[in-house]
């Protein structure tokens, strides 16, 4: 039996997010988990305690309370699902994990997905649990759910949180005795507020990480219950269609999670076997990553150089490109290449890149000179130093509609950023040359 572990605490900007490591296995093991969670009391249920114990005898297991819940910081800080991913890079920092496989349960696993595609060279697997790509029902998305939450639940998950009844809307089979009420009343008041569950639920919702999908390279495995009553399992299914050579178990049940002892125990026999199975003798090699992509020049250059010329023009464009190279360092940017007065930049984070370009036209505008911007996120493939694929060419494309000072983004960008606080308005459908379909634009508001 393993003794519970000491909590820890990563730092991810100004938020603090508690962890604790366990297990003495070979490799390393990240477990994401799912709505809500508490790095000790956990150790206290039969139920999550037997999960970790499962793990743990065959991991190096990381773990952690994600923020707005259980002992870390009690704020989602912006809460859109790039910063939340991101809280799994600071952990595995922190406990000096370089590579592990990946566990998503439930809303870990859009995370799980985000970072398995945004980092391929930290995932060496993949384990998607009772999860999702994207909740709602869209135009290319008919396996969604129809309607969302109403209000009237939002209001009753209010109500009852901390009774220890809301717990038991995803958790089914558990032990319906005093004990167990007392236990999960405790675990609910002491895991979040009824308020940040509430804010949790409707971000969950907002969910979308279908542009990662393709990106993933890590070997992956869906599991699902066949009668999951909160995720249905043909959102599952979904997932597994769209990753590439991804395995799919859909187990009998008709649970979320089980709570009763033992009751995950088929589906982490899956599990542990394609964690520990045999592996290639080789590493795979990366050459495709989900990033977000900015193209940004400047607005009538050609006509400001003759205007000014060639001197005083070196003069202006030295400024301006130590302008672009310190945000970009500033939000973790990686310059791709520059020729001229554009440049070409990729970042792991779609917010990120907004406020990198947003900060770069601000920086700009000093200067004397206008710059137009345009963000795309999708596969990218590497070659060498470079990047290309479609892409890329998206992103460029955005770039030249955009006007002076204007910084344009696709749907996809603003889908990943929900939460993050930053604004759009409409600037309706596109044809991009070269590129197949229509494509939806919008411009940052400020």
């Amino acid at each position: 039996m393993l003794t519970p572990p000491e909590t820890r605490y990563a730092q991810n900007g100004e938020l603090s997010i508690a962890y604790s490591v366990f297990g003495r296995g070979p490799f390393d093991l990240v477990f994401v988990p799912g709505f809500i969670s508490h790095q000790e009391l956990a150790w206290d249920s039969p139920l999550f305690r037997g999960i970790y114990e499962r793990l743990g005898a065959f991991a190096r297991v990381i773990t952690f309370d994600k923020r707005g819940t259980g002992l870390s910081e009690r704020t989602l800080g912006f809460g859109s699902a790039e910063e939340r991913m991101d809280d799994i890079r600071a952990v595995m920092d922190a406990a000096g994990s370089e590579r592990a496989a990946i566990i998503g349960v439930s809303e870990g696993g859009p995370l799980a997905t985000l970072f398995a595609a945004t980092y391929p060279m930290r995932a060496t697997a993949l384990v998607l649990w009772g999860t999702f790509a994207r909740c709602m029902r869209a135009p290319d998305y008919e396996v969604g759910l129809e309607e969302g939450p109403p209000e009237e639940m939002f209001a009753m998950l209010r109500e009852l949180w901390g009774t220890g009844r809301a717990l038991r809307m995803v958790v089914q089979h558990a032990p319906d005795d005093p004990d167990t009420d007392r236990m999960l009343a405790r675990y609910e008041r002491n895991a979040s507020t009824p308020a940040m569950v509430v804010e949790i639920m409707r971000r969950n919702v907002a969910i979308d990480v279908r542009s990662a999908l393709g990106a993933i390279s890590a070997p992956t495995l869906v599991v699902h219950r066949a009668g999951d009553p909160v995720v249905p399992s043909r959102l599952g299914k979904y997932l597994a269609g769209h990753v590439d050579g991804a395995r799919l178990a859909v187990l009998p049940g008709d649970w979320h999670v089980n709570g009763s002892v033992g009751g995950e125990d088929d589906l982490l026999d899956i599990v542990e076997e394609f964690l520990t199975g045999d592996r290639p003798a080789h590493e795979t090699e990366i050459d495709r990553v989900l990033a977000t992509v900015l193209f940004t020049d400047i607005v009538s250059s050609t006509e400001q150089a003759a205007e000014l010329g060639d001197r005083r023009w070196r003069e202006v464009l030295d400024r301006f490109r130590l302008v672009v190279r310190g945000e970009l360092g500033r939000f973790r940017g990686r310059e791709v290449n520059t020729r001229g007065d554009d440049f070409l930049a990729t970042f792991d984070g779609p917010g990120r890149a907004v406020r990198c370009a947003e900060a770069i036209a601000a920086g700009a505008h000093p200067l004397g000179v206008e710059v137009r911007a345009g963000l795309h996120t999708g596969e990218v493939e590497l070659q060498g130093d470079d990047v290309a694929g479609l892409a890329v060419h998206i992103g460029a494309r955005v770039c030249t509609l955009a006007g002076a000072g204007e910084v344009l983004v696709t749907s996809t960008v603003r889908d990943l950023v929900v939460g993050s606080g930053i604004s759009f308005v409409e600037r309706g459908l596109h044809q991009l040359k070269g590129v197949p379909g229509e494509w939806q634009v919008l411009a940052v508001t400020r």
